[in-house]
């Protein structure tokens, strides 16, 4: 199956076999980290702390991803935002794998913090006595780039384990209330959490004044409502099959089509993705961004087949909604359903919505 990738993300490369991705939120403030920092006499060694930082964060996504194999568990791609990085896995965890995997990350920075203090103090770094120097330390650079490196994975094992969502903390106590409460309310109880960490987070650094923590809280409540509303998703739809909410009426268009024809079936309808064939056989998928942007760039003559989009998500009608939920999320706006080589209907995002409507106001599925 297709797996699609993150929107707002470049591949930058390959680590055991896995892809590492860079949202882009995380190249601007990389780039303002380092513009703003050029001119200062300790550039080189601030730089080369960003960097083991990144590198720091990495092996914490690494470590996932190595556990998450031991229960057979493939992590589909690394993407590394502002706050840190996110492993994206290729279906839901048991609370088991949950916990283990969860805990996998912060237990990598702690190992990493041990390690850099011994080296800190074998090269008889200086370390700072009180907190406050701490973060000034790590806010400003230094020679003991070590040291700081040691405290930085230190803090970051420490704030990954706070036990609240989206922090491996708020994963990890969640899969421990799975096993006492249904998963939506152990969800809902992870996620009021980091809400309320986020809250209190954007206060203080408001009145300290420390901007980067009102960053960082902003990112810390979109993760917590997100998870939220993943999780009430997965509750909706456990256990019914995409064949339940998939399309069965749609028009097609075929291989020798025009962007012509596409247009005019994308007036006369209320269709915005069109399944192309060829001989009986689905070859490509046309959404209404591709058809405007060929109908401006290509003209009204061409013809699909050259502009037609190749890799889409297939899907089985006998397959989890539960399951492909973060499939839809990261693959767009169209997914074909599809029994061996026969197309059955489409799943768009725009009907998994209206879907997912009606199962929160008590309407059972037609299986």
């Amino acid at each position: 199956m297709h797996q699609p990738v993150t929107s707002g993300t470049i591949q930058a490369f390959r680590i055991w076999g896995v892809p590492v991705r860079l949202h882009f939120t995380f190249v601007l403030l990389l780039v303002f980290l380092l513009v703003t920092d050029l001119g200062r006499v300790s550039s080189g060694a601030y730089a080369l702390f960003l960097l083991g930082l990144f590198a720091s964060v990495l092996l914490h996504e690494m470590a996932h991803a190595a556990v998450g194999l031991r229960f057979g568990v493939r992590t589909v791609e690394i993407v590394m935002f502002p706050i840190g990085g996110i492993s994206r896995l290729e279906r839901s965890l048991k609370p088991k794998e949950e916990l283990w995997i969860s805990l996998a990350g912060p237990f990598m920075n702690l190992v990493l913090a041990g390690g850099l203090f011994g080296l800190a103090v074998a090269t008889h770094q200086v370390f700072p006595t009180k907190f406050s120097d701490l973060i000034n330390d790590l806010a400003q650079p230094s020679e003991a780039v070590v040291a700081r490196l040691g405290f930085a994975n230190l803090l970051l094992a420490l704030f990954n384990l706070l036990p609240a969502f989206p922090m491996d903390g708020g994963r990890a106590l969640r899969a421990l209330l799975t096993y006492i409460r249904p998963e939506a309310e152990a969800t809902r109880i992870a996620a009021w959490m980091g809400r309320v960490l986020a809250i209190s987070m954007g206060l203080y650094g408001l009145l300290a004044p420390q901007f980067m923590l009102v960053f960082v809280a902003f990112f810390v409540w979109l993760g917590a409502a997100q998870e939220s509303t993943a999780a009430l998703g997965r509750t909706l739809t456990q256990g019914i099959p995409v064949r339940a909410a998939m399309i069965t009426e749609f028009h097609t268009l075929e291989h020798g089509d025009t962007v012509r024809d596409a247009a005019n079936l994308l007036l006369s309808t209320s269709q915005q993705d069109f399944p192309i064939m060829h001989a009986g056989q689905l070859v490509g998928l046309l959404d209404r961004n591709v058809l405007l942007k060929s109908l401006a760039q290509e003209g009204p003559d061409a013809y699909v087949a050259g502009v037609m989009d190749r890799d889409y998500l297939v899907l089985k009608p006998t397959q989890d909604l539960s399951e492909i939920l973060p499939l839809m999320a990261q693959a767009g706006r169209c997914a074909m359903v599809m029994e061996g080589e026969r197309l059955l209907g489409l799943l768009t995002t725009d009907n998994l919505a209206e879907f997912l409507l009606l199962r929160r106001f008590g309407m059972e599925p037609v299986v």
